[in-house]
């Protein structure tokens, strides 16, 4: 039995995909736009840390440890909003993957900068610690593996 596609038929596959292709624009337009209020958002922090590292530096000179360590924790943060700006741009998916996890790596070390070093919070800076390293290792051996990817690719590509 051989069923023929009726008018019916082709009307609702056009119709879904005008919809379909309406809604990938819709979707691309919204991720351009994002795109750009995070570019923008990331000028705000990068003027804003230059800012106060001015601020501090004409009021104290050589800058304390708490200034210093207000300083670390917005250049963190500003990080994190470029590596998210960065990750908006990749479109493999192992590198999105990776560039996430070293967005991770950073939240977790700022948290760390953060926390307090009384004894209530030993055991919370002992596992971020703990967590930080296994992110870092990770990180670097992912990078490594990466790396020899794309040497076996080459080498490969050569003999071609």
């Amino acid at each position: 039995m051989d069923h023929k596609p009726s008018v019916s038929d082709h009307l609702q596959n056009l119709f879904q995909n005008q919809a379909e292709s309406s809604l990938i624009v819709l979707v691309n337009a919204l991720r351009l736009f994002f795109i750009v209020f995070m570019v923008i958002y990331l000028m705000v922090c990068l003027f804003s840390i230059t800012d106060k590292l001015f601020s501090f530096i004409m009021a104290q000179g050589a800058l304390d440890f708490l200034s210093m360590k207000i300083l670390l924790t917005d250049a963190l943060f500003t990080l994190i909003v470029l590596a998210i700006v960065k990750a908006l741009f990749i479109n493999d998916s192992f590198s999105y993957a990776l560039t996430f996890l070293e967005i991770a790596f950073v939240v977790i070390i700022r948290k760390l900068i953060l926390l307090e070093t009384i004894p209530e919070e030993n055991w919370t800076l002992l596992i971020l610690g703990l967590i930080s390293t296994s992110f870092f290792i990770l990180i670097i051996y992912i990078h490594n593996l990466k790396r020899r990817w794309d040497n076996l690719d080459k080498q490969e590509k050569n003999k071609s």
